[in-house]
């Protein structure tokens, strides 16, 4: 996914997770998902209606966007502003690390199942909040980065030696096509000159000279 954003990194979710919590004998199940527009988001929300069919809310809140432009949320029928907005909260306000607020990407459904006891508007919002909060505490989320990719191609017979030697030095190694003649390792780096420089260098060492990189732009990679 290629992206124009002016920020460098930021964290998102990484698969599908779900959560429940019973509050005062209403079920509150939470969806995550990580999404990339505002269709695949409203996606999620219609799914979850027809899954959850007989469920009384589908309140929902997102963030898309590295720069986390796009911020909807939805009280489907919850008294304003105690479901929709909270949610979004507990997603715009969640540490990623100490000090850094950058969750993006991300759509949350809590679908609610009423238990008969009217939980009140600050209920409510504790309630919906709470909800995402728990589920993220366990959700398992990956930063993204905004990094250099660059291609080296190697022989069919030395490119899985040189994928190992790569990864070896902790060198993200994306993948390997493999073309007519050659394989073409794709390398995630730091969009550095001083790393592309010392990567320049590791190369020519691990292939005695025999493979260059060759620049193919930059784009977001998922850090593993």
């Amino acid at each position: 996914m290629l992206n124009d954003s002016v920020a460098t990194a930021y964290t998102t979710l990484d698969g599908d997770y779900v959560h429940e919590l019973e509050i005062k004998r209403s079920r509150f199940i939470t969806y995550l998902r990580r999404v990339e527009t505002e269709d695949a988001a409203r996606g999620l929300i219609t799914e979850l209606r027809k899954t959850h069919f007989d469920a009384r809310h589908h309140c929902s809140a997102f963030i898309l966007g590295a720069d986390r432009m796009a911020m909807r949320s939805n009280d489907d029928g919850e008294p304003s502003g105690t479901a929709g907005i909270p949610m979004l909260d507990a997603l715009a306000k969640r540490e990623t690390a100490p000090g850094v607020t950058d969750l993006s990407d991300i759509v949350a459904v809590v679908v609610r199942y009423f238990g008969g006891i009217l939980l009140g508007a600050g209920g409510l919002v504790r309630a919906y909040s709470e909800s995402v909060s728990s589920t993220l505490d366990t959700a398992p989320l990956i930063q993204r980065q905004r990094m250099r990719i660059l291609g080296v191609d190697a022989d069919y017979a030395a490119a899985g030696r040189l994928e190992n030697d790569l990864r070896a030095t902790g060198i993200q190694v994306l993948g390997t096509d493999y073309g007519p003649r050659v394989a073409t390792l794709r390398i995630a780096l730091n969009d550095d000159a001083t790393i592309l420089a010392s990567f320049d260098d590791r190369l020519a060492t691990l292939t005695a000279g025999a493979s260059n990189a060759t620049n193919l732009g930059t784009e977001w990679v998922d850090l593993r």
